[in-house]
């Protein structure tokens, strides 16, 4: 007869008091380091020989978890992006906070499924889904999910849209049995994730029509609609516009109001890639032009970003409820529903959405809006903005630096200019400036290209970012630029 082995294994720890005294140091060191972040450099070259240790092989046996915490210290912890800090400007990334970073420990501890079943996490995840369609002054009517972030938020979305679309009946038949070919239009300056959703979802990247913008690099609505009118002319079935509130690249505001229009004139769903900018209703400056989202078909927005809260999390919201369940719902065997016990409750969230294994996610928002309430970030998000105003008025004011687009939102974009350099050297003193900043650990702006000019893109979404951390930057631009 086999004999039952003397212990069982488990991964808990032998020594419950040891491990708690671990966590307690965990807590106490990431505090100091939020408390003291502005005094520390926003980011260090990660060196040869950590990049070594981070290569090495599956560990065949355990070591002591404090060892483990020690490694992480020195090779990890030491060596961070850098977003938490009050002068990281590059890209569109929040911050997150400390109760943010404390519910994403709780939710963790709880470790749930959020998918499906009786528990308190999918009460918490409506309730959340709710509180995102008021800040966006969606019906409460509409469905949304909590997803990953805009990229899963916008192709989810693009989803319902596709599935929706007419009497074509492609979830159940496909795109080739479609009667035409599907297009999609978006701006030149609309995220990289929409050409990639259209790929993913099988419409492909030609049929994607990127139309040109003006100065202000919003799109052209007159383009739009010739665009339009020219495929349905060549028997193509024009099926959603995609208006973007606030491209990552400028801050700029497709014309929301004549997109909504055009897209009912033609019968078309009206998505807005609302995830850098949407949150931006919030502010009364930008209410009015962003207002036409409360009658998009779609919208999708992250919370890691003008939220403020840790990664990741975003996203979709979707007018017609039915439209998005009857996209994605399915119920197998092994996930029957039942009117009571475990498997009983709401309706499972798979039914909204791809993923069947998710986190609680929804946690670090209820704490946050429970924590700051809907006013405070009103506040928190308008201040950025101005901030941003405030430095494009810096940039004005100095003769050394020139705007390169509008200030829109919280992104600045402007660059270094010399007296007798061409538009290559120009090129490389600006990226010299921007790498020297990094390099010192003073600020993390990041580039791009506008009409053909190297620039310094300054994308403000940090909730511990100080005026004073913009005149600091101009001045430390025009230091290192003169010193080149």
């Amino acid at each position: 007869m086999p004999t039952s082995p003397k212990k069982d294994l488990t991964l808990d720890p032998e020594n419950w008091d040891q491990m708690r005294q671990l966590g307690h140091q965990m807590i106490d060191d990431l505090f100091d380091y939020w408390q003291s972040i502005r005094d520390q450099k926003i980011w260090k070259p990660i060196p040869a020989e950590v990049k070594e240790f981070l290569d090495q092989p599956i560990p065949e046996q355990g070591q002591d978890p404090a060892k483990v915490y020690e490694e992480f210290k020195q090779n990890i912890f030491a060596f961070n992006k850098g977003n938490v800090h009050p002068r990281f400007f590059a890209w569109i990334q929040g911050t997150g906070t400390p109760m943010g970073v404390l519910a994403d420990l709780l939710a963790s501890g709880m470790n749930p499924n959020t998918t499906i079943g009786e528990h308190s996490a999918m009460y918490v995840d409506r309730q959340v889904v709710n509180w995102c369609k008021e800040l966006m002054n969606f019906p409460s009517e509409a469905s949304g999910i909590l997803v990953s972030g805009g990229s899963m938020a916008n192709i989810t979305a693009l989803t319902v849209a596709r599935n929706s679309f007419g009497e074509e009946q492609i979830r159940q038949r496909g795109l080739k049995a479609a009667s035409a070919q599907l297009v999609l239009y978006c701006s030149v300056e609309t995220h990289s994730c929409i050409q990639k959703a259209a790929e993913i979802i099988g419409l492909g990247t030609d049929s994607v029509r990127k139309i040109g913008v003006n100065s202000n690099y919003e799109m052209k609505v007159e383009e739009l609609e010739q665009q339009i009118q020219q495929d349905i002319q060549e028997g193509l079935l024009p099926f959603a516009v995609v208006g973007t509130s606030g491209t990552v690249n400028t801050g700029a505001i497709d014309p929301m109001e004549d997109l909504l229009a055009v897209s009912r004139k033609y019968g078309l769903w009206f998505h807005v890639d609302g995830a850098y900018g949407a949150l931006a209703k919030l502010d009364a400056k930008y209410a009015e032009r962003l207002k036409a989202i409360e009658e998009a078909d779609s919208l999708a927005f992250d919370l890691h970003k003008w939220l403020y809260v840790p990664y990741e999390v975003g996203c979709t919201l979707i007018r017609d409820a039915k439209k998005h369940r009857d996209a994605f719902a399915i119920t197998p065997n092994y996930l029957l529903q039942e009117s009571r016990g475990l498997s009983g409750g709401l309706d499972s969230i798979n039914n909204y959405g791809f993923e069947l294994s998710r986190g609680f996610k929804a946690l670090k928002i209820w704490m946050s809006l429970k924590e700051h309430g809907r006013a405070k970030y009103a506040q928190m998000i308008a201040q950025n903005n101005r901030q941003a105003e405030y430095l494009g008025m810096l940039v004005a004011q100095t003769p050394e630096l020139e705007l390169t687009a509008p200030v829109s939102m919280s992104i600045t974009c402007f660059r270094m200019v010399k007296q007798g350099l061409s538009e290559g050297q120009l090129r490389d003193l600006n990226r010299e400036i921007l790498l020297r900043l990094q390099e010192e650990g003073i600020a993390s702006p990041s580039s791009t290209i506008l009409n053909g000019k190297y620039t310094l893109r300054v994308a403000n979404v940090n909730q511990r970012t100080r005026m004073e951390d913009m005149d600091l930057l101009v001045r430390e631009v025009v230091r290192i630029g003169n010193s080149v």
